[in-house]
């Protein structure tokens, strides 16, 4: 099956969205290095809504470029959004799609919103999207 792709630019990060609430990543699970953090602006679409563009801080492994945003988190800030945006819409459907350019992110903070087609001629693709599996801790028979 083939990838779509929304962005005229190269794919480049990987992306994680931690499903778990206890769990935070300060260090890479690919690496094992260090992670820090650093404000994406990320490219969401919201079903019955479309796409926004909402800046959100997550942990960043530099050498894996590696994205891991917090579930709980993101859907705090959607929820806050849609409570000022359009408090009737249903956002619980949602999608990370790519990572926008802070410029053009941060021009349609001051008013200036450009079109979705503009806004995809800076977003940049992810090269991958994984998923993470938790394995509760505790005793386990040997293999």
């Amino acid at each position: 099956m083939a990838k779509l792709k929304l962005s005229k630019l190269q794919p480049r990060y990987s992306f994680i969205l931690n499903p778990y609430s206890n769990e935070r990543f300060s260090k890479c699970p690919k690496c094992n290095r260090s992670t820090h953090l650093r404000k994406f602006a990320l490219l969401i679409h919201v079903e019955e809504f479309g796409a926004m563009t909402l800046g959100k801080t997550c942990r960043y492994c530099t050498p894996c470029e590696l994205i891991i945003a917090h579930q709980d988190e993101l859907e705090d800030q959607l929820t806050y959004s849609f409570r000022t945006i359009s408090p009737e819409a249903a956002w619980d459907k949602y999608m990370v799609l790519g990572i926008v350019d802070k410029k053009i992110w941060q021009s349609g903070l001051q008013g200036d919103s450009p079109p979705l087609d503009d806004v995809l001629k800076h977003t940049t693709d992810f090269k991958r999207v994984l998923q993470l599996k938790s394995h509760p801790r505790g005793w386990y028979p040997a293999k």
